[in-house]
Protein backbone atom coordinates (compact mmCIF):
# COMPACT_ATOMS: atom_id res chain seq x y z
CA UNK A 1 0.00 0.00 0.00
CA UNK A 2 1.34 3.44 -1.13
CA UNK A 3 0.71 6.58 1.02
CA UNK A 4 0.57 9.98 0.32
CA UNK A 5 0.69 12.86 3.14
CA UNK A 6 -0.54 16.24 1.98
CA UNK A 7 0.55 19.51 4.37
CA UNK A 8 -1.52 22.18 2.92
CA UNK A 9 -0.08 25.67 1.96
CA UNK A 10 -0.46 28.51 -0.75
CA UNK A 11 3.13 29.29 -0.75
CA UNK A 12 4.47 26.02 0.13
CA UNK A 13 2.44 22.28 -0.32
CA UNK A 14 4.51 19.66 1.34
CA UNK A 15 4.11 15.99 0.47
CA UNK A 16 5.76 13.06 1.07
CA UNK A 17 5.02 9.17 0.23
CA UNK A 18 5.83 6.09 2.24
CA UNK A 19 5.24 2.66 1.25
CA UNK A 20 2.94 0.18 4.08
CA UNK A 21 3.69 -3.42 4.06
CA UNK A 22 2.15 -5.03 7.61
CA UNK A 23 3.87 -2.44 10.16
CA UNK A 24 6.86 -1.61 8.29
CA UNK A 25 6.81 1.55 6.90
CA UNK A 26 9.34 2.20 3.89
CA UNK A 27 10.26 5.90 2.36
CA UNK A 28 9.40 6.19 -1.27
CA UNK A 29 9.72 10.51 -2.13
CA UNK A 30 8.97 13.57 -0.18
CA UNK A 31 8.95 17.42 -1.52
CA UNK A 32 7.25 20.82 -1.77
CA UNK A 33 5.10 21.89 -4.41
CA UNK A 34 6.04 25.86 -3.89
CA UNK A 35 4.79 28.92 -5.41
CA UNK A 36 5.42 32.56 -6.31
CA UNK A 37 3.78 35.63 -5.38
CA UNK A 38 1.35 36.53 -7.65
CA UNK A 39 -3.03 36.52 -8.48
CA UNK A 40 -4.45 33.65 -5.81
CA UNK A 41 -6.07 32.00 -8.63
CA UNK A 42 -2.32 31.25 -10.80
CA UNK A 43 -1.22 29.93 -7.09
CA UNK A 44 -3.32 27.43 -6.79
CA UNK A 45 -3.21 26.23 -11.25
CA UNK A 46 0.65 26.22 -9.91
CA UNK A 47 -0.29 23.83 -6.95
CA UNK A 48 -2.68 21.61 -8.84
CA UNK A 49 -0.34 20.70 -11.73
CA UNK A 50 2.75 20.40 -9.71
CA UNK A 51 0.61 17.71 -7.11
CA UNK A 52 -0.74 15.96 -10.45
CA UNK A 53 2.14 15.77 -12.05
CA UNK A 54 3.36 14.21 -7.96
CA UNK A 55 0.40 12.08 -8.38
CA UNK A 56 0.77 10.41 -11.73
CA UNK A 57 4.77 9.87 -10.77
CA UNK A 58 4.09 7.91 -7.67
CA UNK A 59 0.46 6.68 -8.35
CA UNK A 60 -0.41 6.19 -4.07
CA UNK A 61 -3.47 3.82 -3.22
CA UNK A 62 -4.37 6.22 -0.25
CA UNK A 63 -3.74 9.64 0.90
CA UNK A 64 -4.06 11.72 3.77
CA UNK A 65 -4.32 15.82 4.88
CA UNK A 66 -3.83 17.61 7.78
CA UNK A 67 -7.34 19.55 8.82
CA UNK A 68 -7.39 22.94 8.80
CA UNK A 69 -5.69 25.03 11.76
CA UNK A 70 -8.30 27.90 12.29
CA UNK A 71 -6.35 31.10 13.89
CA UNK A 72 -6.74 34.31 14.12
CA UNK A 73 -7.14 35.48 10.37
CA UNK A 74 -9.50 34.36 8.96
CA UNK A 75 -8.46 35.61 5.73
CA UNK A 76 -5.58 33.64 6.07
CA UNK A 77 -7.51 30.59 6.90
CA UNK A 78 -9.74 30.67 3.98
CA UNK A 79 -6.22 30.97 1.63
CA UNK A 80 -4.96 27.91 3.27
CA UNK A 81 -8.50 26.50 2.95
CA UNK A 82 -8.05 27.25 -0.94
CA UNK A 83 -4.94 25.40 -0.89
CA UNK A 84 -6.44 22.46 1.03
CA UNK A 85 -8.66 22.09 -1.69
CA UNK A 86 -5.78 21.21 -4.01
CA UNK A 87 -4.97 18.97 -1.89
CA UNK A 88 -7.99 16.67 -1.79
CA UNK A 89 -9.12 17.41 -4.99
CA UNK A 90 -6.26 15.85 -6.82
CA UNK A 91 -6.78 12.52 -4.76
CA UNK A 92 -10.73 12.63 -5.59
CA UNK A 93 -10.06 12.83 -9.44
CA UNK A 94 -8.14 9.89 -8.92
CA UNK A 95 -10.69 8.42 -7.07
CA UNK A 96 -9.20 8.00 -3.48
CA UNK A 97 -10.75 9.05 -0.79
CA UNK A 98 -8.93 11.38 1.50
CA UNK A 99 -7.99 10.75 5.35
CA UNK A 100 -8.25 13.96 7.17
CA UNK A 101 -6.15 13.88 10.61
CA UNK A 102 -6.19 16.83 13.18
CA UNK A 103 -2.96 18.30 13.86
CA UNK A 104 -2.61 17.40 17.23
CA UNK A 105 -3.21 13.40 15.97
CA UNK A 106 -0.90 13.87 13.70
CA UNK A 107 1.97 14.69 16.32
CA UNK A 108 0.34 12.03 18.78
CA UNK A 109 0.53 9.26 16.42
CA UNK A 110 4.11 9.75 15.11
CA UNK A 111 5.95 11.58 18.22
CA UNK A 112 3.67 10.06 21.51
CA UNK A 113 2.24 13.84 22.13
CA UNK A 114 0.13 15.78 20.86
CA UNK A 115 1.54 19.21 21.32
CA UNK A 116 5.17 18.47 19.75
CA UNK A 117 6.87 20.79 18.33
CA UNK A 118 8.01 20.56 14.49
CA UNK A 119 11.60 19.93 15.78
CA UNK A 120 10.28 16.66 17.43
CA UNK A 121 8.03 16.08 14.56
CA UNK A 122 11.15 15.60 12.11
CA UNK A 123 13.17 14.04 14.39
CA UNK A 124 10.77 11.56 14.78
CA UNK A 125 9.90 11.13 11.30
CA UNK A 126 13.26 10.64 10.59
CA UNK A 127 13.90 7.58 13.21
CA UNK A 128 10.82 6.01 11.82
CA UNK A 129 12.04 6.26 7.91
CA UNK A 130 16.10 5.88 8.51
CA UNK A 131 18.28 7.30 6.23
CA UNK A 132 15.83 9.88 4.24
CA UNK A 133 17.00 13.30 3.06
CA UNK A 134 13.64 15.76 3.96
CA UNK A 135 12.75 18.15 1.67
CA UNK A 136 12.17 20.82 4.39
CA UNK A 137 10.10 21.33 7.02
CA UNK A 138 6.37 20.83 5.12
CA UNK A 139 7.71 17.71 3.21
CA UNK A 140 8.63 16.31 7.29
CA UNK A 141 5.16 17.58 7.75
CA UNK A 142 3.81 15.82 4.77
CA UNK A 143 5.35 12.66 5.97
CA UNK A 144 4.27 12.90 9.29
CA UNK A 145 0.99 12.89 7.93
CA UNK A 146 1.68 9.97 5.98
CA UNK A 147 2.71 7.83 8.88
CA UNK A 148 -0.60 8.70 11.27
CA UNK A 149 -2.87 7.17 8.25
CA UNK A 150 -0.57 4.54 7.91
CA UNK A 151 -0.92 3.96 11.76
CA UNK A 152 -4.93 4.40 11.80
CA UNK A 153 -5.02 2.05 8.78
CA UNK A 154 -3.50 -0.87 10.18
CA UNK A 155 -5.79 -0.32 13.52
CA UNK A 156 -8.77 0.09 11.01
CA UNK A 157 -7.66 -3.22 9.92
CA UNK A 158 -7.34 -4.49 13.22
CA UNK A 159 -10.74 -3.57 14.35
CA UNK A 160 -12.50 -5.43 10.97
CA UNK A 161 -10.67 -8.23 11.79
CA UNK A 162 -12.14 -8.66 15.06
CA UNK A 163 -15.89 -7.34 14.68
Amino acid sequence: MRVMGLDPGLRAMGWGIVDVSGSRLSHVANGICKTSKGALGGRLVSLFDDLTAVWAAYDPDEAAVEQTFVNKDGAGTLKLGQARGIAMLVPARAGIDVGEYAPNAVKKAVVGVGHADKRQVEHMVRMQLPGIKIAGPDAADALAIAICHAHMMQTRKRVEVTV
